[in-house]
């Protein structure tokens, strides 16, 4: 697999001379699609080339006889080794993208809605801890300080590594999420049970979908606020709806009719793209899809344990007792096995085309 990256090597210096040619940029998606290759080829590469000088350093270091510093590089060498092979790993290819995050509540009223609460803070911490930015674009909030729904886009700054962006990590989040503990509501103390589903989608950028306006109907209405009180004085809301598709969204949390329409353009987008790769993914003869990436949204993925401080990821079998650490943002290990359950089934599906 390592031999491929000379061919990578070559790729990234006609990737750099592209760049240079300001003609490029004058056409929005080439020059971001060559952006996003560039970084991710710089990255393979680096790690290519400390691998390379750590199998010579190895090599000098037992012609020494320098005991000490040979065992240090007999373990670095194969992490590189690791490291390098996962990064050769074909990528899902909106792994580069940004996120648009829907959290809804479900069964269980406004436990449900307040569960919903804390899984926005959830990964809006995670996200902070990742210097990502959280943007709030449209929410419904209930009268306890819950949301029935919310959504919201979370956005890398400048260009991360390979695996490091926003989709790459959240996709695994989309499903119900179950929640088991003791409601606010509950004055007898007892356990409830109550759920929120997530929707995690790549945010597409205008150049990634084309909306015919016609392909539009475009509704305004006055926002409501918790409790369905009119929050205000005038028709600001708007509601989009995809005609062909059938897609409805709607934005009400900004002052005026042209944010709200912009938000809900931006919502619109992502999930016309998500459905238009969907689509491509089921019609590809070939597409093997990991257990991970096809698990059904219906599909109950994790249990948040309250009273035993314990969360379960279903997919995977991880558990783990840092419930109150995780519900703040670390998320880290629970998606880590989800990315190497990902990434296994990758590696099987290229050891047997190979």
């Amino acid at each position: 697999m390592f031999e491929a990256v000379e061919s990578l090597i070559d790729e990234h210096a006609e990737v750099e001379q592209q760049l240079a040619d300001p003609a490029v940029h004058s056409d929005a998606r080439r020059a971001r699609d060559l952006g996003r290759r560039y970084a991710e080829l710089t990255a393979i590469i680096r790690v290519y080339r400390e691998w390379q000088e750590a199998r010579e350093d190895l090599v000098a270091a037992q012609e020494l006889h320098m005991t000490e510093e040979a065992e240090a590089l007999e373990r670095r060498v194969p992490a590189l080794a690791e490291r390098l092979e996962r990064m050769l790993v074909p990528r899902d290819p909106a792994d580069g993208k940004d996120v648009i995050l829907e959290i809804k509540g479900g069964e269980g009223g406004d436990e449900s809605a307040l569960f919903a609460g804390d899984l926005l803070r959830m990964y809006s911490r995670f996200a902070e801890q990742h210097g990502w930015k959280v943007e709030v674009l449209d929410s419904t909030e209930t009268a306890l300080g819950g949301y029935k729904s919310v959504t919201a886009a979370v956005k890398a700054k400048g260009t991360p590594e390979p695996g490091e962006a926003p989709y790459a990590l959240l996709k695994f989040e989309g499903g119900v999420h179950r929640v088991q503990r003791v409601p606010v509501t509950e004055s007898q103390g007892r356990i409830h049970t109550s759920a929120a589903g997530v929707l995690v989608l790549p945010e597409a950028e205008d150049v990634d979908v084309q909306i015919n306006d016609n392909d539009l109907r475009i509704d305004v209405f006055r926002s409501s606020g918790p409790g369905g009180q009119s929050v205000n004085t005038t028709d600001s809301a708007v509601r989009i709806t995809h005609l062909p598709t059938g897609i409805v969204v709607s934005c009400q949390n900004e002052k005026s009719q042209l944010q709200n329409k912009e938000q809900a353009m931006r919502i619109l987008r992502s999930r016309l793209l998500d459905a238009a790769q969907a689509q491509a993914d089921a019609q590809a003869a070939d597409a093997r899809r990991s257990q991970v990436r096809t698990v059904d949204r219906s599909e109950r993925v994790r249990t948040y344990n309250f009273p035993e401080n314990r969360i379960s990821d279903h997919r995977t079998g991880f558990k783990s007792y840092n419930l109150d650490q995780v519900i703040d943002g670390a998320l880290d290990d629970v998606i880590g096995s989800l990315v190497e359950a990902d990434l296994a089934e990758r590696l099987a599906a290229l050891e047997d085309r190979g």
